[in-house]
């Protein structure tokens, strides 16, 4: 019985496969939206990989130079690839939301270890054992991987840096200490909780050219909350007329997913006309 009810069913659907005409494949190529380059830092004594997405038209005009936004957490398996997507769309002639930007992602090799300063905390210590090096990581992007980026690729002097969590914290670190080092600074989410919030003790050293400063958090605790409008206040008691300074609350998101929106938001306040 089974057997006929299946031979009808093969007669009936027959028909309907012979009938549709499926489409020839004619090529098929890889898509790629950028490169991954493997540096050899003599800074942090080991192989680093940067991944770079360049702007649509980069190779069609052999003059025109781009500011470079540099992406911490930038593996392609990180933040890398949305971000690259929102500057390709933020870029656009009929958004002219960002300009036509190269994005430099940093891929992570031990990201405790790179983006936090030594902690007194005992449980710091405890919980990250290998903290403590941001001071190297932040030689390496200064005096390693800015250059090779600049020498690599035509870029302009304005340069935006962009850190979630850990990598806010160490964005902060640079923010408040070697402020030049960077245009624009998006920060989102940063873990002030280290060290027993000492960063926010720290003195912000004196800003010497125009600078945009955005500073986002979602529903993530008082701790996380209090610290991140703490750090805005800060920085925008010190600002002068050269100075931007923005923050949202991300009332509807959580700690993992606030960056998409915040780094869409931030480029519109910094950058949009």
């Amino acid at each position: 019985m089974l057997q006929k009810i299946l031979s009808v069913l093969l007669l009936l659907t027959c028909p309907l496969l012979f009938g549709q005409e499926i489409p020839i494949k004619i090529s098929e190529t890889d898509f790629t939206i950028g490169k991954s380059i493997n540096i050899k830092s003599a800074i942090l004594k080991e192989t680093r990989t940067i991944n770079v997405y360049l702007p649509l038209n980069y190779h069609k005009d052999s003059l025109k130079q781009y500011p470079v936004i540099y992406l911490l957490d930038g593996s392609k398996d990180e933040d890398f690839i949305h971000v690259s997507g929102i500057v390709q769309f933020g870029s656009f002639s009929w958004i002219n939301m960002v300009p036509e930007s190269i994005v430099v992602g940093i891929g992570n090799v031990d990201r405790k270890r790179d983006f936090t300063y030594p902690s007194h905390n005992k449980l710091d210590q405890k919980e990250f054992p290998t903290a403590g090096g941001s001071q190297d990581f932040i030689r390496f992007l200064e005096k390693e991987l800015k250059p090779f980026i600049f020498a690599s690729y035509r870029t302009t002097d304005a340069s935006t840096i962009i850190g979630q969590s850990l990598g806010g914290l160490l964005a902060t670190e640079i923010l408040l200490k070697n402020p030049a080092l960077f245009t624009n600074y998006i920060i989102v989410s940063p873990s002030l909780w280290w060290d027993d919030e000492k960063l926010l003790t720290q003195h912000p050293a004196p800003y010497t050219s125009r600078k945009s400063i955005y500073i986002a958090v979602g529903k993530e605790g008082e701790v996380m909350e209090r610290t991140a409008k703490e750090l805005y206040t800060k920085i925008a008691k010190n600002k002068n007329e050269d100075i931007q300074v923005f923050f949202e609350f991300f009332e509807d998101k959580t700690h993992g997913d606030a960056l998409h929106n915040a780094v869409y938001n931030a480029f519109e306040k910094i950058f949009k006309p």
